[in-house]
């Protein structure tokens, strides 16, 4: 009797034959923790150190050298990357079958996307400013992510907040070291010009252009008020504040853009404090209304203070 495999059997058996062989290796494949254009991420165990790991491989070893060379250079620009916001690379190499691999921490926690609807807005703002923070880094650094989005910036279980997914980047600076060695890396890696990259709902207009020589940390910029945006979706009315934070980084042209991710980190800093977020202006009974909310403790404490003053006065004439 012939019995029909179901679409899920046979997908999940077409997923395990094109899992790597890594019995060459000190790795040890435990389960798919996801897939992407370049390759699929794998949850593995490192048998020398004795820790889990995440191991992305190259998707298809017919796909070498053009896709092995991406994936190295990514492994090498996290290598150059090293800050609490970005995901530290531990090891890199090619497999017994060809494909290239590299060994990331594996980070349990939630993706952004996921996790926002359930956070207050300060805890989302806060996430927000870390995220801004690693950006700024790697800008620092002569690095463009290109496609910043909630889905690539992961939540640990004891709130580490780490930028994933720098597949698609883009060098600025040939002579910083460790890219000097990077294959094409003032074109981000052999990305020609014309060509786009990134998520459409992210991306910068120049970027969505395919501007590829016209794409600088701005375009960055952009993609980050698209994250917060995004993060402010859950409330019912964003504060006027943060719309024009977000308008500002969203603008089309990138000179009126912030000038970095850390200007922009700084206007949530000042949203958070209570003080006047420069992107957006405020009337003159908003200010108040700030100034009162900043100061609330202090205000009704002296409010106090004066109505038991003028109480006394009033019945300290009249025994």
């Amino acid at each position: 009797m012939t019995r029909w495999l179901s679409n899920a059997t046979v997908a999940h058996l077409r997923r395990v034959a094109e899992w790597p062989d890594l019995g060459a290796t000190k790795y040890r494949l435990i389960g798919e923790l996801g897939r992407g254009g370049m390759g699929t991420v794998y949850l593995a165990e490192d048998t020398a150190l004795d820790r889990r790991v995440a191991l992305k491989v190259v998707a298809t070893a017919a796909s070498a050298p053009e896709a092995a060379e991406r994936m190295l250079r990514e492994a090498r620009i996290l290598a150059g990357l090293e800050h609490p916001g970005i995901v530290p690379i531990h090891d890199a190499g090619a497999l017994p079958d060809g494909r290239v691999f590299y060994a990331m921490k594996r980070v349990d926690g939630q993706r952004l996307d996921a996790l926002a609807g359930t956070l207050p807005l300060p805890e989302r703002l806060r996430i927000f400013r870390r995220i801004c923070e690693a950006v700024a880094f790697a800008h620092a650094r002569g690095v463009i992510h290109r496609d910043l989005k909630p889905e690539n910036v992961m939540v640990g279980s004891f709130g580490e907040v780490l930028v994933m997914d720098w597949g698609v980047a883009k060098v600025l600076s040939e002579a910083a070291p460790p890219f000097s060695a990077a294959p094409n890396a003032r074109t981000g890696g052999g990305t020609a010009e014309g060509t786009v990259v990134g998520t459409p709902d992210y991306m910068a207009p120049e970027q969505a252009e395919g501007a590829v020589e016209g794409t600088g940390p701005r375009a960055d910029v952009y993609a980050l008020g698209g994250i917060l945006a995004f993060l402010l979706r859950p409330e019912p009315v964003a504060p006027k504040p943060l719309d024009a934070a977000v308008a500002k980084a969203k603008a089309r042209r990138p000179e009126d853009r912030y000038a970095s991710a850390a200007e922009l980190s700084a206007e949530i800093t000042r949203y958070l404090e209570g003080e006047r977020v420069l992107a957006h202006s405020e009337g003159v009974l908003e200010r108040a209304g700030r100034v009162f909310a900043r100061y609330r403790a202090a205000i009704l404490l002296i409010a106090a203070y004066l109505v038991v003053r003028t109480l006394l006065l009033i019945f300290g004439r009249h025994p």
